[in-house]
C-alpha cells in the first residue's frame, strides 16, 4: 500500500525579489485507500503544497522531507515523480497546441508503465474511460485542452487519472469553475478510481460543494502555511457554517461559498 509522507516541509516561492516562505512546517501522511481534503482560505498554501510535491521549479523546498514509500521524492525530477506514481490534476490545466489528446495520453501511459500499451487494448481502454466521463469521442483528436471549456479541461484531467492509475492523486481545486453537471461527472470519475483502494487522494478545495460528492476520510484546515486543525468529514460541515474566520481572524474569510 502506497504511502506519501511529508515531514516539517518548508517551501518558498521564487520571486524577482527575495524568496517568500509560503509553507511553514507541514506534516502530513497520505495512505492508499484514504482521501484527505485540504481546505483553507485563499493564500493559505494549499496549492503551494501540490506544486512542491509535483516538483514545480518556482517553488523551492528549503527544509523538510517528502517520501513516497520511503523514497526521497525531492531527489526526483518531475518526470521521475510521475513515473513513481504521483499525479497532479491542476487547477488551471494548460493547453498543448498541436498535440492530440490520444497521442498525449498514450505517450504519458508509455512513460508511466514503462512500455507502450498495445494499440488494440489501449483504444478500448481510452474509449471506455471517455464514455464514463461523458467525453465525446471526437475529443481524442483535438489538441490537448485547446478551446476546451473549464469543465472539459477538468474531465480530461480525471481521464488521465483513470488511465495512468497513480499511487497518489493530488487534485488541486478540481471543482473550480465547474457547473453542476460537470461537478457530478468529475466527482463520479474520482470516486470510481478511489474505489479500487489502491490510491491515496489529496483533494484541495476552497469550497465544500465537491465534498458533498466525494466524502473525505480526513479534513485538514490550512492557514498561514501550515495545518492548523484536522478532523473527520464533520469538520467540513462546520467550515460550511462558520468559514475560516476562527483561523484567520478576518471576517472576509468567513464565507466559503
Amino acid at each position: 500500500m502506497a504511502t506519501l509522507e511529508i515531514t516539517d516541509l518548508h517551501v518558498s516561492v521564487v520571486t524577482d525579489d527575495a524568496p517568500k516562505e509560503i509553507l511553514s512546517g507541514v506534516d502530513l501522511t497520505i495512505e492508499a485507500g484514504k482521501t484527505h481534503a485540504i481546505m483553507g482560505p485563499n493564500g493559505s498554501g494549499k496549492s503551494t503544497l501540490s506544486y512542491a510535491i509535483a516538483g514545480h521549479p518556482k517553488y523551492q523546498v528549503t527544509s523538510g522531507e517528502i517520501r513516497l514509500d520511503g523514497e526521497d521524492v525531492l531527489a526526483m525530477s518531475v518526470d521521475e515523480r510521475a513515473r513513481a506514481g504521483i499525479f497532479l490534476a491542476m487547477q488551471y490545466p494548460v493547453e498543448v497546441p498541436g498535440v492530440s489528446m490520444s497521442n498525449f495520453l498514450r505517450t504519458a501511459a508509455t512513460a508511466v508503465r514503462g512500455e507502450a500499451p498495445q494499440v488494440r487494448h489501449w483504444v478500448k481502454e481510452v474509449k471506455a474511460a471517455m464514455a464514463e466521463l461523458e467525453i465525446d469521442s471526437s475529443f481524442a483528436e483535438r489538441s490537448v485542452n485547446e478551446g476546451f471549456s473549464g469543465g472539459e479541461k477538468k474531465r480530461h484531467e480525471i481521464l488521465q487519472l483513470s488511465l495512468l492509475k497513480p499511487k497518489i492523486a493530488i487534485l488541486d481545486e478540481t471543482d473550480s469553475g465547474l457547473d453542476v453537471d460537470a461537478l457530478r461527472v468529475v466527482s463520479e470519475g474520482v470516486n470510481r478510481y478511489r474505489a479500487s483502494g489502491d490510491v491515496g487522494v489529496v483533494l484541495i478545495t476552497h469550497y465544500t460543494r465537491i465534498l458533498k460528492h466525494i466524502t473525505p476520510d480526513v479534513v485538514h484546515v490550512f492557514a498561514g502555511g501550515r495545518i492548523v486543525e484536522s478532523g473527520g468529514a464533520e469538520l467540513a460541515e462546520r467550515l460550511e457554517e462558520e468559514g475560516y474566520v476562527r483561523y484567520t481572524g478576518t471576517k472576509e474569510a468567513a464565507s466559503i461559498g
